[in-house]
């Protein structure tokens, strides 16, 4: 893989919860209102951090280990599915979501009619969404005109979720499937000689298993982690760039990343996102 001299980007895909929309601190909130309901101190972010992103991990091994709940994992589910139908609907863009995604699509979100995005010109790169969300999740998170319409923003083709009939088979992140699956969606609307190779593709995730699904797919990342996931792996930010943190082991060692290799970086908030640098021209 090159380290300089990479190709201009030509397609961008968005993870969504933590990354266009506030999920994460929702999803937090609703498995801490579950723990304290049962005598259970709240979910701690080095916990938290091996979850994210990952399909099904909000109620597998590594949260119930932790947790010790007094309850069986069928009734956490069905618990936490009773706040998440409460909360998710409360859900918003993150900062500089709305702002990215009409500079890279040629739309305007259109809130009078959340469904059918005004078009002002046109796109600047292709865009896709890769979500290890399932469906029942996404439509309790789009019922905010304002999310709905954002979401909008990327054509329903090209917005692959984890129980979409084309993962079927798949594996969720860490792994890249989702990924690969997502550039799919996209050259599957292009003429055969505008088809688009993964190391033209950035992808664009919160989580740590994200990015290194990403680096899995040989693609470039740009990682935008929570204030608190941060914090967490201050010090390891190269291992996490380079997909090396190893907290979701998968093998495969050989589509991970090299430190300081150049095919990611960290920024504060999608606003500080620089097109320049990767040959996105506005």
């Amino acid at each position: 893989m090159p380290t300089a001299n990479f190709p201009p980007v030509r397609a961008c895909i968005f993870d969504m919860d933590g990354l266009l929309i506030n999920t994460e601190d929702i999803y937090k909130q609703c498995a801490d209102n579950v723990l304290g309901r049962h005598g259970r101190p709240p979910i701690p972010w080095s916990i938290k951090a091996q979850l994210m992103g990952v399909p099904g991990s909000s109620n597998g091994d590594v949260f119930h280990n932790w947790a010790q709940l007094p309850i069986s994992r069928a009734q956490f589910a069905h618990e936490q599915s009773l706040e998440q139908e409460k909360l998710f609907p409360l859900c918003e863009p993150l900062p500089g979501a709305v702002r990215m995604l009409e500079t890279l699509t040629g739309k305007r979100v259109n809130l009078d009619a959340p469904d059918a995005p005004h078009k002002v010109g046109e796109p600047v790169v292709q865009v896709a969404l890769a979500s290890s969300s399932e469906s029942v999740s996404y439509a309790r998170k789009t019922v905010r005109a304002g999310t709905r319409a954002l979401l909008n923003l990327i054509p329903v083709e090209r917005r692959v979720l984890a129980d979409d009939e084309r993962m079927k088979g798949a594996h969720g992140k860490p792994a890249p499937d989702i990924f690969l699956t997502a550039l799919r969606a996209i050259n599957e609307t292009l003429l055969e000689g505008q088809k688009i190779s993964p190391a033209e593709c950035l992808v664009f995730e919160d989580s740590v298993p994200g990015v290194e699904a990403g680096r899995r797919a040989g693609m470039r990342v740009v990682w935008v982690p929570h204030r608190d996931l941060k914090a967490h792996f201050a010090g390891r930010e190269e291992e996490v760039l380079a997909g090396r943190t190893g907290i979701v082991p998968i093998g495969r060692e050989e589509q991970l990343g090299e430190l300081g290799d150049g095919w990611a970086e960290e920024i504060g908030s999608l606003d500080d996102f620089d097109y320049k640098k990767y040959g996105i021209v506005l």
